[in-house]
């Protein structure tokens, strides 16, 4: 089967549905606050951690805006957050493509909905590596997942999806989104997507580089080895 290739894309799509599941919550509060503030009908989903302090922030309204991942999904967090977003409805949601039936049929036959911006930020690797004493357990821990699959989705569907990685754009995000009536331009999100595929890019190096450096000879000793006997 080919691959889909869009010829046609809005240049303004307007945001109502926000995923967002951050490590680092600075801005956050401001985030939340100024897109509440500005959209009408918004949905916020998010997990864990991010969805305490969203509905911290929010109080109240939390009510008739914030979502739990789980509860979209229908599938609980598991154990230690280990698998939260990696779900089938969450990946339509980035990847359908406005103009194309068949995504909009699956949309509907699995009553998942387009999410037009991604706020994610990693787990702190780069942090966690550079403690004094730190394992490679500890660090090994620390490699996300979920966070990347999502990122690097939204950003490959820049023709409809927004991504925001770094806090320091948020102010920037809010005041080209209330300029622009509530919607996203496809000039801002082809930016952001590049910025998107630089840090998951850094990430990936860093996690690399930190593995290389430690060696097989250095990590073994931290496990119990199970020995394999008679095959597999």
């Amino acid at each position: 089967m080919g691959v889909n290739i869009v010829e046609k894309v809005d240049d303004c799509v307007r945001l109502r549905n926000v995923l967002i599941s951050v490590s680092d919550k600075q801005g956050l509060e401001t985030l939340v606050e100024e897109l509440v503030g500005q959209l009408r009908g918004l949905t916020i989903f998010s997990t864990g951690g991010t969805h305490a302090k969203i509905q911290e922030v929010l109080g109240k309204r939390a009510e008739e805006v914030l979502v739990p991942v789980s509860r979209y999904t229908g599938q609980p967090e598991t154990q230690g957050g280990l698998v939260k977003t990696l779900d089938f409805k969450i990946y339509l949601g980035l990847l359908t493509e406005t103009y194309n039936p068949s995504h909009q049929e699956d949309l509907r036959r699995t009553g998942a909905v387009p999410i037009d911006l991604v706020v994610v930020n990693l787990y702190p690797f780069r942090k966690t590596i550079e403690k004094e004493g730190v394992s490679l357990e500890e660090a090994r821990a620390n490699i996300d997942i979920g966070g990347p699959c999502m990122v690097r989705a939204a950003a490959k569907n820049f023709h409809r999806v927004a991504v925001l990685v770094d806090p320091a754009d948020y102010a920037g995000f809010l005041r080209a989104l209330k300029k622009d009536g509530g919607c996203t331009l496809l000039e801002d999100r082809f930016r952001l997507a590049a910025k998107a595929f630089r840090h998951t890019a850094l990430y990936d190096g860093e996690i690399s580089e930190y593995l290389g450096r430690t060696g097989f000879s250095q990590a073994s000793p931290c496990y119990r080895i199970q020995k394999k006997v008679g095959g597999l």
